[in-house]
């Protein structure tokens, strides 16, 4: 079996990747590939209608960090809810309860950035 490639050094312009609707809003992938030092990374940009969550809250083995672009979202950590508008940046430790939801009244955009690292634990 052939080890996947390493992810290079790399612009990932977001004016050329396309959004794929969902039925919550839309997602943009940016990419998911090893790299030097990590099994895995993985970034994508979610943008949520008024209202919706991106999913049921959930935990997982590797960690997350989410970078609010525009709008703002409700995250709940643990169940204690946090608001977080353009800028704040919230971290998802492993196997830490979390979900995110758009409470307001346009859309909310943000920037997700999964990390796996090579010896992470199978969940």
């Amino acid at each position: 079996m052939t080890p996947p490639a390493k992810l290079p050094s790399s612009l990932f312009d977001f004016a050329k990747i396309p959004g794929t609707p969902t039925p919550v809003g839309e997602v943009r992938p940016y990419f998911d590939a090893a790299t030097s030092t990590l099994a895995r990374l993985e970034t994508h940009l979610t943008t949520l209608n008024p209202g919706e969550i991106s999913h049921a809250a959930h935990k997982h083995a590797d960690e997350e960090m989410i970078v609010i672009k525009e709008g703002t979202v409700e995250a709940t950590i643990n169940g204690v809810a946090h608001q977080a508008g353009p800028g704040s940046i919230l971290f998802f430790a492993s196997m830490d309860l979390h979900g995110l939801r758009n409470p307001g009244q346009v859309r909310a955009s943000y920037h997700v950035i999964r990390i796996f690292p090579r010896d992470l634990p199978i969940s």
